[in-house]
């Protein structure tokens, strides 16, 4: 019996839609707008970044969406990969996911989740004694204790919720994304019709330092954009419980990440707007002040803060539970196939993965342990644009070896808007090479990790 057939079909187009928006607008929308002040040193090119990062991610979604109309199953990409490069480099993705990307992004959302919740309501400190122990001078596990055991805390809490069945999580899914539209939409509306907005000022390209930009410091600040825009590929890991998925997965991606971009190039014309780049670069540098939080209490004052601090627990409580409730089931796909651990084979009462869910939140959790926001989401960037280039590198793989197989979307300017992406991919990932070498080299680490793992869970065979 196939994958696909032991999951319930349940979910429609608009949900589909929801799941992709769900993945993607989390913690990045309020913070990293920052950092990229930061590296760029000029507003209209934060604002060059944003849109860039966003018309790349959309090349590479359209590249996505041609083979996810051919191929779409449980397990997105990782049942893609099986049918282009084999079952080693599918499985090599599917840990990818566990160790490095899927599940960090979970820990870095939630992350942010608690900070904004330690903003409000002041988390009591725990195991201060304990702060200075480390590894390798590396990783602090105990360092802001009280805000990293919110996130572990609202993980499993998440965890549990998705157990209980799918539609409860697309549901609640549905329910917070209605929130955060409206949320961010006041932001919006408010901020550039406030006095102390400068709308013409976003669009200057001068910078507030003596020297130009470069082509490594936007590549470097566009770490920032597409960790913001990253978990559009996500539904893809629903295929088997999304209706008609040939026709509803590229098209939930299309229009989710349209939408998206649409709505981030509004809000940090909003934060531009009213904060001069210098101001930027400071709360960057505090590491403990949020953009979209400063932003707000220019033109809004103390209420403004209390209300965008709600707005943010919401979205980020919503972009952690969709990623989730999507990711748990490459896990589950690849249990089924005895290439990853056995018991994650099984679906509960509710016939979802649960086994899968809680393996997902407890390496999660531990990675909330390992590090901080940034490094955290710099990692997993770089590992996971190692896989989209592969997977629009497949596209030219899968023209040639199923010429003739239907294809419901064929992507739009091929061959150049694929090549485009994946000489995009290989600039990016050796530029983080070189500017962000310890992201990427643990990063490098996890994933290779994957090797001795593969042997073992096919050692039978």
């Amino acid at each position: 019996m196939s994958i696909s057939s032991q999951l319930n079909r349940s979910l429609g187009l608009r949900v589909a839609i929801i799941v992709v928006m769900g993945n993607i607008i989390g913690s990045g929308v309020y913070k990293k707008v920052a950092p990229m002040a930061a590296e760029l040193h000029s507003p209209g090119w934060v604002l060059i970044c944003w849109l860039l990062g966003g018309i790349v991610t959309l090349m590479g979604a359209l590249c996505n969406a041609e083979i996810a109309s051919m191929l779409a199953d449980t397990g997105g990409e990782y049942s893609y990969y099986k049918r282009i490069y084999g079952r080693f480099f599918s499985f090599l993705y599917g840990w990818s996911n566990f160790a490095a990307i899927k599940t960090a992004a979970v820990a870095g959302i939630a992350y942010v989740f608690a900070q904004s919740l330690h903003s409000i309501i002041h988390l009591p400190p725990l195991l201060s004694s304990w702060e200075t122990l480390n590894i390798a001078g590396i990783f602090y596990p105990f360092a802001g204790f009280n805000v990293k055991l919110a996130a572990i805390t609202l993980i499993l809490l998440l965890t549990w919720v998705n157990t209980r069945g799918l539609k409860t999580g697309a549901g609640l899914s549905t329910v917070l994304m209605v929130l955060v539209f409206a949320g961010i939409a006041l932001i919006v509306v408010w901020g550039l019709s406030s006095e102390h907005a400068n709308p013409a000022s976003v669009f200057s390209l001068e910078t507030s330092v003596d020297k130009p930009v470069t082509m490594s410091a936007v590549f470097t600040a566009m770490l920032a954009a597409f960790w913001a825009y990253e978990g559009w590929n996500s539904v893809g890991f629903l295929g088997g419980e999304i209706k008609n998925p040939h026709r509803n997965v590229p098209l939930s991606i299309t229009i989710g990440l349209l939408l998206v971009i649409s709505l981030y190039f509004l809000v940090n014309m909003t934060y531009l707007a009213v904060l001069p780049i210098t101001n930027l670069e400071q709360i960057n540098a505090s590491n403990n002040s949020i953009a979209a939080v400063e932003a707000v209490r220019v033109f809004a004052g103390s209420n403004g803060v209390f209300l965008i601090s709600i707005l943010i627990l919401v979205t980020t409580l919503g972009c952690t539970h969709a990623t989730i409730l999507s990711n748990a089931r490459t896990y589950y796909a690849m249990a089924t196939e005895k290439v990853f651990f056995s018991n994650i084979a099984k679906l509960n009462k509710a016939s979802v993965p649960g086994n899968a869910l809680w393996l997902q939140g407890i390496w999660a959790t531990l990675l909330v342990l390992s590090g901080s926001f940034d490094q955290l989401t710099d990692m997993l960037i770089f590992a996971a644009f190692i896989y989209y280039g592969a997977t629009t590198l497949g596209v030219f793989i899968l023209r040639k070896k199923m010429p003739t197989a239907p294809r419901p979307y064929k992507v739009w300017g091929y061959p150049v808007v694929p090549a485009l992406f994946i000489l995009f991919c290989i600039f990016l990932v050796s530029n983080t090479i070189i500017e962000r070498p310890r992201e990427a080299g643990i990063g490098l680490t996890l994933i290779l990790l994957g090797i001795p793992f593969y042997w073992w869970f096919r050692r039978k065979e």
